[in-house]
């Protein structure tokens, strides 16, 4: 994500395929703030992971962290 408020920091992206869907989990490792979403199996992992990176960027902006 080159123009992400994100491009500059660390971040754990895990995948947990679950059945019929994949569980994404997303951790910033300067803020420690963890995210998880939920998809269907048959999303593209970079669908998935855009997914989870927007979601962690809307979390750290409600919490003041990034701007």
């Amino acid at each position: 994500m080159p123009d992400s408020l994100l491009s500059d920091r660390e971040i754990i992206i895990e995948f947990y395929p679950l059945g019929t869907y994949v569980k994404v989990s997303a951790m910033d490792i300067q803020s420690l703030t963890e995210i998880s979403i939920q998809g269907p199996a048959s999303t593209s992992q970079e669908t998935l992971k855009h997914n989870a990176l927007k979601r962690l960027e809307y979390v750290l902006k409600k919490k003041g962290l990034i701007s």
